[in-house]
C-alpha cells in the first residue's frame, strides 16, 4: 500500500476467492457468508448495474436496495489489471472514505473489491446541465482536489507514466494483432486508428506543451463521467464513486476531463460539449469551493477563470488523447458487448479537430473572444 496517502494505511480484509463473472450467484454468496454472515442465503437479494463498460457491478441486499448495509460487488473486467493498478485503487477508496468524500470499501477478494452503496441516483445528462446539480459537482471537485499528501515532498502527475504504459501496450497489442493477421485468412479489417509511430509522436507533442501550463498537481478522480457520479436529491449533494485512475494528477485534467464527458460514452457527440458560459460559471463554483477548503480569500476574478479555462482546454486534448489509448487496449482486450473501435476513433478524431485551436489559446486570445460573444 502506498503510505503517501493519508487515510491509506489500513489493512482491508482479502477474502481468497474467485467469482465467475458469467455464472456470478455462487460466488456472491459465498463472499456475502463471510462478509454479512447474519444474512440468510434465501433472502439475499442482488441487483446488477448496467452503467459500466469495463466491469460488472452488483448490489446485494436484504430488504431494500437503500439499507445501508447494502453491498456492492465489482467483478474486475478481463485483462483490466494490464492497466489498472488494483492496490493504489485501494488506497484511493480509502483516501477518499476518509475525508468523507467516498464509500468505504470493505473487502478485496481475487477478482474484484466490495464497497459501500452510496444512496442516490447515477446522474444522467439533462442533470448534469443544470445549474444547481453542475455547481455542487464543482464544488466537490474542488474540495477533493484540496487534500493533500501526507508528505513532505511534492507528488508528480499520473498522466504521462500511465499514458506512455498505455502507448507501451498498445504497441504491444498492434505487433500481436498483426502477427494473427498473419496466420489467419480473414479479410476483416479493423477500423483504422492512428499509427503507434503517430501517436507517440503526439504524445510528446503533448507533454511538451502541456507541461508549461502551470495547472498543479492535486489529488485527482480522473475519470469524472456521469454513470461516476451520484445524486442526492433528499439530501442536495454529489459523490463521486469509482477509482480505478484516481490519483495526484494535472488540476486542469481532472476538470477537462469531465467536460469531455458531456459528449456521452455511447454515442460520442461533441455537440454536447459544454458551452463557455456553462464551463465559466462551472470554474467558477468550483475556485470558490478549491480556494475555501484551501484555506485561502474566496473572492474570484474573472482572469483566474479565465486562465483555468485555458488550461481545462488544453488538457481536455490529453484527456481524448488518453481514453483514445485506453479504448484501443479494450477493443483488443474486453469482453463487455462495446464498440470500443468507435469510442477510440470518437475520442481522436476530436482530439487531432481541436488540438491547433487548444494549443494557440492565451489569456488575450480568450478574453477578446469572450467580449465578442457578449456583443
Amino acid at each position: 500500500m502506498d503510505s503517501r496517502f493519508v487515510g491509506a494505511g489500513n489493512q482491508l480484509l482479502h477474502v481468497d476467492i474467485f467469482i465467475d463473472e458469467h455464472e456470478p450467484h455462487k460466488g456472491i454468496l459465498d463472499l456475502l457468508s463471510r462478509l454479512r454472515p447474519h444474512w440468510k442465503a434465501r433472502d439475499i437479494q442482488m441487483k446488477t448495474f448496467t452503467e459500466g463498460i469495463t466491469n460488472q457491478l452488483i448490489g446485494c441486499y436484504v430488504g431494500s436496495l437503500q439499507e445501508p448495509s447494502c453491498v456492492l460487488v465489482r467483478l474486475y473486467g478481463k485483462m483490466t489489471e494490464l492497466y489498472v493498478n488494483r492496490d493504489r485503487e485501494v488506497a484511493m477508496f480509502q483516501v477518499f472514505h476518509a475525508h468523507g468524500c467516498g464509500p468505504e470499501i470493505y473487502c478485496s477478494f481475487q477478482n474484484g473489491i466490495c464497497y459501500e452503496f452510496v444512496r442516490g441516483k447515477v446522474l444522467d445528462d439533462e442533470l448534469l446541465r443544470q445549474p444547481s446539480i453542475y455547481r455542487l459537482i464543482a464544488a466537490e471537485l474542488g474540495r477533493i482536489h484540496s487534500i493533500q499528501p501526507n508528505c513532505g515532498s511534492p507528488v508528480e502527475p499520473l498522466l504521462w507514466t500511465k499514458m506512455s504504459h498505455f502507448l507501451t501496450l498498445v504497441q504491444s497489442s498492434i505487433n500481436t494483432n498483426a502477427a494473427e493477421q498473419c496466420c489467419t485468412t480473414s479479410t476483416v479489417t479493423p477500423q483504422e486508428t492512428p499509427s503507434f509511430e503517430t501517436l507517440s509522436v503526439e504524445m510528446e507533442s503533448l507533454k511538451r506543451h502541456l507541461s508549461q501550463t502551470g495547472s498543479p498537481t492535486v489529488l485527482c478522480h480522473n475519470d469524472l463521467l456521469t454513470k461516476n457520479i451520484i445524486y442526492n436529491h433528499d439530501e442536495r449533494t454529489v459523490k463521486f464513486i469509482d477509482y480505478e485512475y484516481a490519483d495526484y494528477n494535472y488540476q486542469a485534467f481532472d476538470i477537462g476531463n469531465h467536460f469531455n464527458e458531456f459528449a456521452g460514452v455511447t454515442d460520442v457527440d461533441y455537440s454536447l460539449y459544454p458551452s463557455q458560459e456553462l464551463q465559466r460559471d462551472w470554474l467558477t463554483a468550483y475556485l470558490e469551493s478549491y480556494k475555501h477548503c484551501m484555506g485561502c480569500e474566496v473572492t474570484v476574478t474573472e482572469a483566474e477563470v479565465t486562465q483555468l479555462h485555458i488550461q481545462v482546454c488544453k488538457f481536455s486534448l490529453a484527456s481524448n488523447f488518453f481514453w483514445g489509448l485506453w479504448a484501443i487496449l479494450q477493443s483488443r482486450y474486453s469482453s463487455i458487448d462495446f464498440d470500443f473501435q468507435r469510442y477510440a476513433k470518437a475520442r481522436l478524431n476530436y482530439y487531432f479537430e481541436k488540438k491547433e485551436e487548444y494549443f494557440g489559446l492565451t489569456m488575450n486570445q480568450l478574453t477578446c473572444s469572450n467580449f465578442e460573444e457578449k456583443l
